[in-house]
């Protein structure tokens, strides 16, 4: 487990509910990976790098709602600008599951 922190720490971090718009293929990244464009409605278009190929398809992807972290600094990887960190867990393969909201919701909603 890591370190506890205050519900002040929690509110820092940004999470939303975006749409994937466009998937490639990063053929540039040292691991398998894709770039997503995704929309987070009022907030804009944003783009994240994810390896989530073992699990997914481009075609699967497409139109996925996602979670993300949306106020994290942008970071350069490879020849690519990742400005938002979609979220997911470990399954037991090693392989990254996308958390996303049960039900269909606005782009761009806020996880409280």
């Amino acid at each position: 487990m890591k370190k506890e922190i205050t519900f002040e720490d929690f509110l820092k971090v940004d999470i939303r509910i975006g749409t994937i718009v466009e998937v490639n293929d990063f053929e540039k990244a040292r691991k398998p990976a894709y770039q997503l464009t995704i929309d987070f409605g009022d907030l804009g278009i944003k783009k994240s790098s994810a390896q989530i190929t073992n699990l997914y398809s481009k075609e699967a992807l497409l139109n996925k709602q996602v979670s993300a972290i949306v106020n994290f600094k942008p970071r350069q990887i490879a020849n690519f600008m990742s400005e938002v960190l979609v979220i997911g867990v470990y399954n037991i393969d090693g392989n990254v599951v996308l958390l996303k909201a049960s039900k269909a919701v606005k782009n761009g909603e806020q996880v409280r």
